[in-house]
Protein backbone atom coordinates (compact mmCIF):
# COMPACT_ATOMS: atom_id res chain seq x y z
CA UNK A 1 0.00 0.00 0.00
CA UNK A 2 2.63 2.16 1.05
CA UNK A 3 4.50 2.19 -2.73
CA UNK A 4 1.51 2.92 -4.54
CA UNK A 5 0.90 6.28 -2.19
CA UNK A 6 4.76 7.16 -2.75
CA UNK A 7 4.56 6.04 -6.92
CA UNK A 8 1.08 8.52 -7.15
CA UNK A 9 2.56 10.88 -4.67
CA UNK A 10 6.18 11.02 -7.27
CA UNK A 11 3.77 11.16 -10.50
CA UNK A 12 1.80 13.99 -9.47
CA UNK A 13 5.02 15.54 -7.99
CA UNK A 14 6.44 15.44 -11.39
CA UNK A 15 3.44 15.98 -13.16
CA UNK A 16 3.44 19.49 -10.91
CA UNK A 17 7.01 20.34 -12.59
CA UNK A 18 6.32 19.26 -16.26
CA UNK A 19 2.96 21.28 -16.43
CA UNK A 20 4.80 24.51 -14.81
CA UNK A 21 8.12 23.96 -17.52
CA UNK A 22 5.80 23.96 -20.12
CA UNK A 23 3.16 26.83 -18.75
CA UNK A 24 6.68 28.73 -18.32
CA UNK A 25 7.56 28.93 -21.85
CA UNK A 26 3.59 29.37 -22.90
CA UNK A 27 3.89 32.44 -20.26
CA UNK A 28 7.26 33.75 -22.00
CA UNK A 29 5.83 33.46 -25.55
CA UNK A 30 3.18 35.99 -24.39
CA UNK A 31 5.46 38.30 -22.54
CA UNK A 32 8.24 38.10 -25.62
CA UNK A 33 5.40 38.91 -28.32
CA UNK A 34 4.12 41.91 -25.94
CA UNK A 35 7.48 42.92 -25.49
CA UNK A 36 7.98 43.33 -29.07
CA UNK A 37 4.23 44.99 -29.67
CA UNK A 38 6.05 47.54 -26.93
CA UNK A 39 8.72 48.11 -29.09
CA UNK A 40 10.84 46.41 -26.65
CA UNK A 41 12.62 43.84 -29.13
CA UNK A 42 16.02 45.13 -28.28
CA UNK A 43 15.50 43.35 -24.95
CA UNK A 44 15.34 39.98 -26.80
CA UNK A 45 17.61 40.08 -29.01
CA UNK A 46 20.41 42.44 -27.86
CA UNK A 47 20.01 42.33 -24.16
CA UNK A 48 19.24 38.94 -22.99
CA UNK A 49 22.17 37.47 -25.50
CA UNK A 50 24.24 39.67 -23.78
CA UNK A 51 23.61 38.18 -20.53
CA UNK A 52 26.03 35.56 -22.06
CA UNK A 53 28.61 37.22 -23.50
CA UNK A 54 26.87 36.80 -27.21
CA UNK A 55 26.36 40.01 -29.13
CA UNK A 56 23.58 40.94 -30.79
CA UNK A 57 21.20 41.34 -32.06
CA UNK A 58 20.47 38.10 -32.65
CA UNK A 59 16.40 37.58 -31.99
CA UNK A 60 16.58 33.60 -32.54
CA UNK A 61 19.55 33.43 -29.51
CA UNK A 62 17.78 35.83 -27.72
CA UNK A 63 14.11 33.80 -27.87
CA UNK A 64 15.89 30.65 -27.56
CA UNK A 65 17.35 32.40 -23.95
CA UNK A 66 14.22 33.74 -22.82
CA UNK A 67 11.91 31.30 -23.10
CA UNK A 68 14.74 28.94 -21.33
CA UNK A 69 14.35 31.49 -18.61
CA UNK A 70 10.89 30.99 -18.72
CA UNK A 71 10.63 27.39 -18.12
CA UNK A 72 12.99 27.61 -15.17
CA UNK A 73 10.84 29.99 -13.22
CA UNK A 74 7.99 28.11 -14.02
CA UNK A 75 9.47 25.64 -11.88
CA UNK A 76 9.86 28.26 -8.88
CA UNK A 77 6.31 28.36 -9.40
CA UNK A 78 5.46 24.32 -8.94
CA UNK A 79 7.48 24.63 -5.85
CA UNK A 80 4.66 27.73 -4.97
CA UNK A 81 2.06 25.50 -6.28
CA UNK A 82 3.25 22.14 -4.96
CA UNK A 83 3.21 23.84 -0.95
CA UNK A 84 -0.03 23.51 1.62
CA UNK A 85 -0.52 27.17 2.19
CA UNK A 86 -1.26 27.53 -1.73
CA UNK A 87 -2.17 24.54 -3.40
CA UNK A 88 -5.29 24.95 -3.33
CA UNK A 89 -5.03 28.54 -5.21
CA UNK A 90 -3.12 26.38 -7.93
CA UNK A 91 -5.85 24.19 -8.70
CA UNK A 92 -9.00 26.59 -10.51
CA UNK A 93 -7.61 28.32 -13.79
CA UNK A 94 -9.00 31.69 -12.03
CA UNK A 95 -7.19 31.12 -8.69
CA UNK A 96 -4.02 29.98 -10.57
CA UNK A 97 -4.26 32.76 -12.96
CA UNK A 98 -4.31 35.25 -9.94
CA UNK A 99 -1.39 33.37 -7.66
CA UNK A 100 0.57 33.62 -11.17
CA UNK A 101 -0.15 37.43 -11.79
CA UNK A 102 1.13 37.73 -7.90
CA UNK A 103 4.25 35.40 -8.89
CA UNK A 104 5.34 37.53 -12.17
CA UNK A 105 4.79 41.13 -10.37
CA UNK A 106 7.36 39.79 -7.59
CA UNK A 107 9.46 38.40 -10.29
CA UNK A 108 9.81 41.23 -11.80
CA UNK A 109 12.02 42.91 -8.57
CA UNK A 110 15.05 40.17 -8.22
CA UNK A 111 14.85 39.31 -12.23
CA UNK A 112 14.76 42.79 -14.20
CA UNK A 113 15.16 44.64 -11.76
CA UNK A 114 18.27 43.42 -9.53
CA UNK A 115 20.15 40.67 -11.53
CA UNK A 116 19.50 42.00 -14.69
CA UNK A 117 21.17 45.26 -14.49
CA UNK A 118 23.87 43.61 -12.32
CA UNK A 119 25.03 40.90 -14.46
CA UNK A 120 24.73 42.98 -17.97
CA UNK A 121 27.02 45.66 -16.01
CA UNK A 122 29.29 42.45 -15.22
CA UNK A 123 29.53 41.26 -18.16
CA UNK A 124 30.70 44.78 -19.89
CA UNK A 125 27.67 45.80 -21.96
CA UNK A 126 27.26 49.13 -22.67
CA UNK A 127 23.87 49.48 -22.20
CA UNK A 128 22.92 48.02 -19.01
CA UNK A 129 19.89 49.32 -17.15
CA UNK A 130 19.91 51.51 -14.13
CA UNK A 131 19.64 49.59 -10.31
CA UNK A 132 17.17 49.17 -9.38
CA UNK A 133 15.10 48.78 -13.07
CA UNK A 134 11.61 48.85 -11.93
CA UNK A 135 10.21 50.39 -15.17
CA UNK A 136 5.93 49.92 -16.25
CA UNK A 137 6.94 47.65 -18.56
CA UNK A 138 8.75 45.31 -16.55
CA UNK A 139 6.07 44.62 -14.79
CA UNK A 140 3.88 44.49 -17.18
CA UNK A 141 5.46 41.70 -18.94
CA UNK A 142 6.20 39.63 -16.17
CA UNK A 143 2.70 40.61 -15.01
CA UNK A 144 1.46 38.38 -17.89
CA UNK A 145 4.18 36.06 -17.88
CA UNK A 146 2.63 35.08 -14.28
CA UNK A 147 -0.67 35.48 -15.77
CA UNK A 148 -0.45 33.29 -18.29
CA UNK A 149 1.95 30.90 -16.22
CA UNK A 150 -0.99 30.39 -13.49
CA UNK A 151 -3.61 29.97 -15.84
CA UNK A 152 -2.25 27.17 -18.14
CA UNK A 153 -0.51 25.54 -15.49
CA UNK A 154 -4.04 23.58 -13.69
CA UNK A 155 -4.73 23.10 -17.35
CA UNK A 156 -1.42 21.15 -18.42
CA UNK A 157 -1.86 19.05 -14.81
CA UNK A 158 -5.08 18.03 -15.93
CA UNK A 159 -4.11 17.35 -19.47
CA UNK A 160 -0.58 15.12 -18.90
Amino acid sequence: MGSVVTSETTESVSNAWLSAGIAGIAGTVVFGAVQMLMGATGVIAVAIPALYGISGPNLAVGWAIHLFHGAVLGLGFALLATRSPTRSYAEGVGSSAVLGLVYGLILTIPTAGIAMPLWLSAVGFPNAPPLPNLSLMAFVGHGVYGLVLGATYPVLRRLL
